[in-house]
């Protein structure tokens, strides 16, 4: 039950940042001229109730040669999806794997990116701690942290930003100055 709470936690967030004007399908249309952020993060929403829409998605990013990090956190948020709607223990364990290695890539990519250091935040957040996929959380947080403190938001728009700094301060993973300098950095907004 708390697993569903969480996983609408995240819907509700992701879908702050999502632009509402393109019709909801089941699959990914197969005429996206790029990997376009806005269009990516809109199927990402229903990518989380649809295991349809996850592995079409997947398909289509994993067909780009020489993914960018941000495509690559992309990846990995989608192969922890892959492990949210995997029925099989095992399937499930092996994506969640799967998705630790890709992002793990992407953060070495482009390590300053709070995009995909957010995406991780909320995978590890949201997977049950017995499991052990948590091990980059506070260091996922400070450099989410640092980098909004520089002002450095990379792909991020501003909405992006709001919920992040949203789900941070939700998480209730942050020490209390860095709740007040999230909670400064909101309002600023």
């Amino acid at each position: 039950m708390l697993l569903r709470s969480k996983y609408i936690l995240v819907t509700a967030i992701l879908l702050l940042f999502i632009p509402f004007n393109s019709s909801r399908g089941n699959t990914v249309p197969d005429d996206i001229p790029g990997p376009d952020p806005q269009v990516i993060r809109k199927l990402l929403v229903s990518a989380i109730n649809s295991g349809k829409v996850t592995d079409s998605l997947y398909n289509k990013l994993g067909s780009i040669k020489n993914p960018s990090g941000l495509v690559s956190g992309y990846l990995g948020t989608l192969q922890a999806l892959k492990a949210k709607h995997s029925w099989n223990p095992y399937f499930k364990i092996k994506h969640l794997n799967d998705a630790e290695k890709t992002f793990k890539n992407a953060v070495t990519r482009d390590p300053h990116n709070i995009e995909i250091r957010f995406m991780r935040f909320s995978v590890e957040h949201n997977v049950p701690g017995f499991l052990g996929y948590t091990k980059n959380l506070v260091v996922d947080r400070h450099e989410i942290i640092r980098q909004i403190d520089k002002k450095h938001y990379a792909s991020a728009d501003e909405p992006l930003v709001r919920t992040i700094v949203t789900f941070l301060l939700d998480s209730k993973r942050c020490t209390p100055a860095e709740t007040s300098k999230l909670s400064q950095h909101l309002a600023s907004l």
